[in-house]
């Protein structure tokens, strides 16, 4: 038995576990931007990009297998790869590399991206393949690449997007650096976290392009320019992933909190605002502009990438509270 080989009796079970959980994205709302990707998530095999994945327990990761030989196993397996859950794909001494992302975000993240027919999209973190297998199912296998910079995850995305019947371009290569040969881009999306927006993205996308990223525990959503500025503000919700491969991994230095109420030091939003301003604000300083400014939620929030410059701002680009992103020459903080 293999996992693209289920027999009958787990095949219907799929159906009817990819339809509930179709049924669970549309109440969540991920489709609203875009409800045309509910066929998508409907068709598209999500077991298929995970033969097997890694459960957290007490006594570390549990590893569900579809091709385990315990039938009742095989069906904990299949329905777990249709709940609506990111799961642990590929682990290293007890470090994450990679991951399939919840569906319902990627639902999210995959409306927000607005792609219309005729689009090219590039992906960046190749991860399982299910991504850029809805990218191909939408847009059609010619018009999607994918790229990761570990060869065996892009060789198992690639055989896991065959499995499935899908064959866009997968390139083993640095995501920060795009793909050059395949622009120009309508479309960058990204499945990873970076800690600032590379200008090789930009350079690769059409004017009017749209490049989506996480970016300091949020979404950004950017609008490239005529000029090869891209701007744009972060989405409302909250996105953890796995760091772009290649860029540091190591965790942040952790900052003195001092001063800070507890209240600010638990709350999601000041957080996001500790992340974004690291690179020239205090603890102090960011908890001072958040509650000056009504505690601000993600969406106030933006990025400008123009030349050398790259700078988050609250409210308007060009308003009093502007600051750089690491990497940056931006405009220092000002109106603190």
């Amino acid at each position: 038995m293999t996992a693209h080989a289920l027999g009958q009796e787990l095949e219907q079970l799929a159906v009817s576990e990819r339809a509930a959980l179709v049924r669970e994205i549309e109440t969540s709302g991920a489709f609203g931007a875009d409800p045309e990707w509910r066929e998508a998530f409907g068709t598209v095999p999500r077991h298929l990009f995970v033969p097997y994945y890694y459960v957290g327990g007490a006594r570390g990761y549990e590893r569900r297998w579809g091709e385990s030989p315990d039938p009742r196993a095989r069906e904990r397996w299949l329905r777990g790869a249709y709940e609506d859950v990111p799961l642990a794909t590929r682990l290293r001494d007890g470090e994450l590399l990679s991951s399939s992302s919840q569906p319902s975000l990627m639902a999210e993240m995959l409306a927000e991206l607005r792609v219309g027919d005729g689009d090219r999209v590039l992906e960046v973190g190749a991860g399982t393949g299910y991504n850029a297998a809805l990218l191909s199912y939408r847009l059609g296998d010619e018009r999607v690449t994918t790229v990761d910079l570990d060869p065996e995850i892009t060789e198992s995305a690639r055989r896991h997007l065959a499995d499935a019947g899908y064959h866009p371009t997968v390139v083993t290569g640095d995501g920060a650096r795009g793909v050059p040969e395949r622009a120009p881009f309508d479309r960058i999306i990204a499945t990873c976290e970076l800690a600032s927006v590379p200008r090789a993205w930009i350079a690769q996308c059409r004017p009017g392009a749209r490049i989506l990223t996480p970016l300091a525990t949020g979404l950004l959503a950017l609008t490239v320019g005529e000029s090869g500025q891209a701007e744009g503000n972060f989405l409302h919700n909250p996105a953890y992933f796995v760091p772009l491969r290649g860029t540091d991994r190591r965790a942040p230095e952790p900052v003195a909190l001092g001063g800070v109420p507890t209240r600010a030091r638990e709350n999601d939003l000041f957080r996001f605002l500790l992340a974004l301003t690291r690179a020239a604000l205090d603890p102090q300083e960011a908890y001072a502009l958040w509650e000056r400014e009504g505690r601000p939620g993600r969406d106030r929030y933006g990025v400008t990438v123009g030349g050398e410059q790259t700078w988050a701002w609250l409210d308007d680009p060009e308003g009093p509270y502007a600051w750089p992103l690491p990497g940056s020459s931006g405009p220092a903080l000002i109106g603190t």
